[in-house]
């Protein structure tokens, strides 16, 4: 979930929106875009695609970054 809100943050920020923007062009809650971003919660399908849409990107686009594993002590 971490991952993929750092991903979504860096994508909307290439396309100098704000999360508020985000918010009002997917019609989804500020509140829910920011829990996202910092991984609080896990998304349903319908906000990604909602997300997707309102980035102007394919949704697959979305998912396309890489997990760092954490590192074992």
């Amino acid at each position: 979930m971490t991952a993929f809100g750092k991903h979504l943050r860096e994508l909307r920020k290439r396309k100098n929106l704000s999360m508020k923007d985000l918010a009002y062009d997917a019609d989804i809650e500020y509140s829910q875009i920011s829990r996202i971003e910092r991984g609080v919660i896990n998304t349903t399908i319908s906000s990604v695609y909602a997300i997707a849409k309102a980035l102007d990107v394919p949704v697959v686009k979305l998912f396309d970054f890489v997990v760092k594993e954490a590192k074992s002590k």
